[in-house]
């Protein structure tokens, strides 16, 4: 029972050390000029994936992963925007400060940050993600029959 007790009151410590230490970290390298850059790119286009390598050539499987949750969509080349964070490293350690989140890749949605692969494929089984992107009228609303 101490035993139980002990370990969840260190990783309450831990995790609380870790995300306060994460959150100083990721704000102290960002340069607002780099900033602006960052929120310019992702309003720019209604939805804007980064990641590892390109759409036709993924360098990572998580990368790959949200491609092809994405590409199920039809998204129109028009309101969709990919960034390869490995040809730019203040973009690739940028945006992970930007979004306060620690991995790549990042999906955003009309300016909003989404989440990474993982909440991107639990979005998309449920259905949220395609529900998200009829919102915004990033694709069309499926018509009920």
């Amino acid at each position: 029972m101490f035993q139980s007790a002990l370990r969840t009151s260190l990783s309450l410590h831990r995790s609380t050390v870790s995300s306060s230490l994460r959150s100083q970290t990721f704000r102290r390298f960002l340069s607002q000029e780099s900033r602006t850059k960052i929120q310019a790119a992702v309003t720019e286009y209604p939805v804007v994936l980064f990641m590892k390598g390109d759409p036709e050539q993924p360098m990572c499987g998580f990368s790959r992963g949200v491609v092809k949750i994405l590409s199920a969509f039809d998204i129109p080349p028009e309101k969709f925007k990919t960034y390869n964070v490995l040809e730019d490293l203040e973009l690739r350690t940028g945006i992970k400060e930007f979004s306060e989140w620690p991995t790549i890749p990042q999906l955003y949605v009309n300016g909003e940050f989404v989440g990474g692969s993982d909440i991107t494929l639990s979005m998309f089984q449920s259905g949220e993600l395609e529900t998200l992107l009829e919102q915004h009228g990033v694709i069309p609303k499926v018509s009920e029959s």
